[in-house]
């Protein structure tokens, strides 16, 4: 048998359990991966807790939507795909697990280069950051200020505005310093003071702000920063951009993506997979736990680690 990780209610990360799930089978169009790896991402913990609302639970809810593995089988209709293949995916229910069914329209081939950890934690992360970076039309010429450089999402940010052509400057505590200024970016400290900082490392001012932080001092400091408010945005506070003026993607933003944005999002994985492979971007891998251990990786969510946590079957 298969094994998965769900909870039958909301609440903190003791709620998710290891139980026995039926063995996939791919329907029309799907693909069954026996999983290498699951991301954990902050908005598993959310759902989880139930401070991103959803339908109440009546069966037990599977956890996650992004990981890396191999195929084992593939249904009818499916090109492009054998068993045996490494693959990624994201947008998928219930990634915590050993095996998995999924459509194929949510898988792309993993290039050797990239490891199986490295293709679990790029899903949302980077379709996050890809999106929105090319929602605000972010390019060579433009001033790029990042708050909270960084996390997953802000040091994706940081790699592509840099690749695009883009001066970038990205906000953390001192302590990530040396990892922002490894991706290209100048490391401004967050804190009282942030907007003065900002304007005595980017005098000529900046023109693109993009909020991976939520807090209320990034937010300020934007709209402080840059009077266009066309091209601020938040990935972390959507429920509240509007009062700021700012324009909000994800993180309880009250209107859903474009059509538009959700083909940013997808393009994002094949394009950072090419990237990868070619060594012209990095994901900073973190914790890995066993997959019965999921609780665990929820409360260093919580807590706040140094890179990317995984989740080993």
């Amino acid at each position: 048998m298969a094994h998965a990780i769900v909870h039958t209610e909301f609440g903190g990360p003791e709620v998710l359990t290891l139980q026995e799930v039926a063995d996939p089978r791919p329907g029309d169009g799907e693909i069954a991966v026996r999983v290498e790896a699951a991301g954990a991402n902050p908005i598993d913990a959310k759902l989880r807790s139930g401070l991103r609302a959803t339908d109440p639970i009546t069966t037990p809810r599977r956890v996650g939507s992004d990981g890396s593995g191999v195929v084992t089988a593939v249904g009818s209709g499916v090109d492009g795909f054998r068993v045996g293949d490494a693959v990624v995916f994201t947008g998928v229910q219930g990634t915590y697990a050993t095996d998995i069914a999924l459509s194929a329209s949510r898988a792309w081939p993993r290039p050797p280069q990239v490891s199986a950890a490295e293709g679990a934690a790029i899903g949302i992360p980077v379709g996050t950051a890809y999106q929105a970076a090319r929602s605000l039309d972010v390019r060579a010429g433009d001033t790029l200020l990042v708050h909270g450089g960084s996390g997953a999402v802000g040091q994706a940010l940081i790699q592509y505005a840099v690749l695009w052509g883009a001066t970038v400057l990205a906000t953390s505590s001192e302590r990530r310093f040396d990892r922002i200024r490894a991706l290209g970016a100048v490391p401004v400290a967050y804190g009282e003071g942030l907007a003065d900082r900002v304007r005595s490392a980017a005098p000529q001012g900046v023109t693109v702000v993009i909020d991976a932080a939520g807090t209320d001092e990034a937010l300020q400091s934007s709209v402080d920063l840059l009077a266009d408010k066309t091209r601020i945005a938040t990935i972390v506070r959507g429920a509240d951009a509007a009062s700021f003026g700012i324009r909000a993607f994800a993180g309880g933003a009250p209107t859903p993506l474009t059509p538009q944005q959700a083909v940013w999002r997808a393009e994002a994985i094949p394009a950072t997979l090419a990237l990868m492979a070619a060594d012209a971007f990095s994901v900073e891998i973190g914790p890995s736990f066993p997959l019965a251990e999921a609780s665990a990786a929820h409360t260093a969510l919580h807590d706040g680690v140094d890179g990317k946590i995984t989740l080993v079957p």
